[in-house]
C-alpha cells in the first residue's frame, strides 16, 4: 500500500508539468479576458425600467468580495467560463439601492442552494429586513425546494412559494470530525503535540481516537446557540413559536413533508409552478400577464463597491483566510505594509478591519497586531467587523480594536496556541526499510531531523515556547479589551464561542456588521453622517502567474484524487500534518456552510 502511495504521488508530478505546458498559452488568454470582464462587471450602469424587480439568485457560494475567491482556471477551460460566486458586499449594496430606487417594486429571491455560513446569511438577512421597511415586497421561490440556509433567508419574505414537487430541508446543525490517530499509528507517524488550552481542539484528531469531553461541550454550546438564533429568526418571521418549529425539526424529517402539509404548518405560503410564480411577480409589480418581467441583477443595480474613493474616506481592510497559511489567505507581510500605508495616507480617516479567519501563524498574528496598534497610536480610529469566523489568530488580530462588532452567529474566541511536530522515523525505518545514521556535533543538532522524536528536554523547551506564546496572546487580548489577563485566561483555554456568548463575556462589544462598524469609526473621526465614503482594501488583483501556479496545483490535485480514490483524503490529511511544524493559533472550524 505504501509503495503504491509513493508511486502515485511521484507519477502525479509528471501530470503537473504537462498541465503547465498545455494550459500556459490558454492561461494567459484567460487572464486577459478576465481583465476585460473585470472592467465591465459591477458597474451599476445598467438602465432600470419602471416596475422592475431585483432578482437575487441564491445558487453560488457567497463570499465577502466577489473577486477575492480563488479562480479555478481548470474549471474555466472545462466549463467555458469563470466560476461564479456572489459577493456579500454587492448583494447588500444592491438591496440598499433597491430600497431607495423608485423604479424597483420588490425583490425576488430564487433559492437554488447557495453556499454560505450562518453569519454571512445573517448579514444578508438583516439587509433584506431593512429593505422591507420601504413597504416593497419580497417573494421567495424554491423551484426544487429550499436548503436549510436558503430557507433561513427566505423566511424574511412576505410570501414563500414552493414547487408542487419541492421540499423544505430544515434539519438542525451537526458537525463531523475525522480522527486520524489509528491511521497515524498504522503508518508509523507520531504527532508530538505541544499546546496550551484544554479546549484547543485543532490538535485532537492527531492525538486522540475519540472526541474529548471539552471539545464536545464547546461544539454543543456554540452550535446550539447558533441554531437557536436561526430558529428564533425563522419562527418570528413565520409567526409561529420557536419551540414548535424546533420540535417539528426534532420529531420529523421535514424534507419529506409534502408541500400541501408545509402550507398547513405555515412553513410556506403557496404552491406554484414556475409560470405561476412569474405571474405572481407580474401582478406584484403591475406588469401585464403577456409582458415580460423586468428583472435586474445585483450587479446591474449595485454601485461598484470596489471603485476607489477620492478624498477623505474610511478604509475597510479585508482579512480573509488562514494567517500565513498555504494558498489563498492572509499574507501578513503584505497586510502589514497595507496597514502602514493606510496609516500614512491623510485621506484615510479611520479603519474597519473585516476579519473572516480561523487563525493561523502565531508569529504572523503578532506582526499584524503590532501594525494595527501603530495605526491606532497614530491617532486614527480602528474597529473590527467579524464575519463567519474570527477565531484564535483571527481574534488575536482583532483584540486591539477600539470596538468589536460581530453577528450573533459569528464564531470567535479560541484563544490558545499549539505546535505539532511529526515524528515519522518509525515509518521510514519499519515501513520503508530505510535505516538513518546520524553524525552530530552537539546534543540537539539533529532535533526534528528526518522525523526524529523529541527528547524530554527538547519537548520541555518547546512547551516553554508555547507557554510564552500563550502568555503574549492573552496579554494582547487583555490590553485590547481593557481587562486583567487572568480574566482573559478564565475564558480562553482555546475555547470557541458563538457571538452571543462572546458578547456576554466581553470578547466583543455589540452585534452588527460592516456598516455598523464604519458608522462608529466615522463618528469617532468626526465625519458627518451620510457624508463620508468608504474604500475596500487591499485592491482586488489577479496575477496571471499566480493563476498558472493555481492551475498546476488544481490539476495535480484532480489527478491525484482520481488515481488514489479513497486514499486521497488520507494523503491530504497526512500532508497537512507533516506541514505543520510551527506555532499556531488556529481553530479548525467545522463547515457550517449550507
Amino acid at each position: 500500500m505504501m509503495k503504491k502511495f509513493l508511486l502515485v504521488v511521484c507519477g502525479s508530478f509528471v501530470g503537473v508539468f504537462l498541465a503547465l505546458m498545455v494550459f500556459m498559452i490558454m492561461g494567459i488568454v484567460m487572464s486577459i479576458a478576465m481583465v476585460g470582464l473585470g472592467s465591465s462587471a459591477g458597474s451599476g450602469s445598467a438602465s432600470v425600467q419602471k416596475n422592475s424587480i431585483l432578482h437575487i439568485e441564491l445558487s453560488d457560494e457567497i463570499t465577502e468580495r466577489g473577486g477575492s475567491g480563488e479562480v479555478s482556471m481548470l474549471s474555466m477551460v472545462q466549463g467555458g467560463g469563470i466560476p461564479s460566486t456572489s459577493s456579500l458586499a454587492t448583494l447588500r449594496a444592491a438591496i440598499a439601492e433597491a430600497k431607495d430606487n423608485d423604479k424597483i417594486r420588490g425583490i425576488y429571491l430564487e433559492c437554488n442552494g447557495a453556499l454560505a455560513s450562518p453569519a454571512t446569511r445573517e448579514a444578508l438577512r438583516k439587509s433584506l429586513s431593512d429593505f422591507k421597511r420601504s413597504g416593497k415586497f419580497i417573494y421567495a421561490y424554491g423551484y426544487e425546494g429550499y436548503s436549510q440556509g436558503d430557507y433561513y433567508l427566505a423566511t424574511v419574505a412576505d410570501s414563500i412559494f414552493i414547487n408542487p414537487e419541492g421540499s423544505v430541508d430544515v434539519h438542525g446543525m451537526a458537525s463531523a470530525t475525522p480522527y486520524f490517530k489509528k491511521l497515524l499509528d498504522n503508518v508509523g507517524v507520531e504527532m508530538q503535540v505541544i499546546r496550551v488550552g484544554t479546549f484547543k481542539s485543532a490538535v485532537e484528531p492527531y492525538m486522540l481516537e475519540h472526541m474529548s469531553d471539552a471539545n464536545r461541550l464547546q461544539q454543543e454550546v456554540y452550535m446550539g446557540n447558533i441554531w437557536h438564533a436561526m430558529v428564533d429568526s425563522m419562527a418570528t418571521s413565520r409567526k409561529i413559536k420557536a419551540e414548535a418549529l424546533n420540535q417539528l425539526v426534532s420529531d420529523s424529517v421535514v424534507a419529506v413533508v409534502e408541500p400541501a402539509n408545509l402550507v398547513k404548518l405555515h412553513l410556506v405560503d403557496r404552491i406554484a409552478y414556475r409560470t405561476d410564480m412569474e405571474n405572481a411577480l407580474k401582478r406584484a409589480s403591475d406588469i401585464k400577464e403577456d409582458d415580460d418581467l423586468r428583472l435586474v441583477t445585483p450587479d446591474d443595480l449595485a454601485p461598484d463597491v470596489e471603485q476607489p474613493a477620492s478624498g477623505d474616506h474610511i478604509a475597510v481592510l479585508f482579512a480573509e483566510g488562514e494567517i500565513d497559511g498555504s494558498g489563498a489567505g492572509i499574507d501578513t507581510e503584505k497586510m502589514c505594509e497595507e496597514i502602514r500605508s493606510l496609516q500614512k495616507d491623510d485621506n484615510v480617516k479611520g479603519l474597519v478591519l473585516r476579519v473572516n479567519s480561523p487563525g493561523g501563524s502565531a508569529f504572523g498574528s503578532e506582526q499584524m497586531w503590532k501594525a494595527l496598534d501603530d495605526f491606532k497610536r497614530s491617532g486614527k480610529h480602528f474597529a473590527v467587523s467579524m464575519g463567519d469566523y474570527a477565531a484564535s489568530g483571527g481574534y488575536y488580530i482583532s483584540s486591539g480594536a477600539e470596538r468589536i462588532f460581530a453577528e450573533r452567529t459569528t464564531i470567535t474566541g479560541s484563544i490558545g496556541i499549539f505546535g505539532m511536530i511529526p515524528a515519522y522515523e518509525s515509518a521510514i525505518n519499519n515501513k520503508l526499510g530505510v535505516n538513518i545514521e546520524t553524525v552530530k556535533t552537539n546534543e540537539h543538532a539533529d532535533m526534528g531531523m528526518m522525523g526524529r522524536r523529541l527528547t524530554d528536554p527538547q519537548r520541555e523547551a518547546f512547551q516553554q515556547m508555547v507557554n510564552r506564546g500563550y502568555d503574549l496572546f492573552t496579554r494582547r487580548c487583555a490590553e485590547g479589551r481593557r481587562v486583567t489577563q487572568d480574566s482573559i485566561k478564565h475564558i480562553a483555554e482555546g475555547r470557541v464561542w458563538d457571538g452571543v456568548s462572546a458578547l456576554q463575556r466581553g470578547l466583543v462589544d455589540e452585534f452588527g456588521g460592516i456598516d455598523d462598524a464604519v458608522k462608529w469609526v466615522a463618528k469617532q473621526a468626526g465625519l458627518k453622517e451620510g457624508k463620508y465614503k468608504t474604500q475596500n482594501y487591499p485592491a482586488l488583483t489577479q496575477d496571471w502567474r499566480q493563476m498558472l501556479a493555481m492551475l498546476a496545483s488544481q490539476q495535480y490535485e484532480a489527478q491525484l484524487k482520481g488515481e488514489m480514490g479513497i486514499l486521497y483524503e488520507y494523503h491530504k490529511a497526512l500532508m497537512q500534518i507533516l506541514g505543520r511544524d510551527h506555532l499556531l493559533c488556529i481553530m479548525e472550524p467545522v463547515d457550517l456552510r449550507q
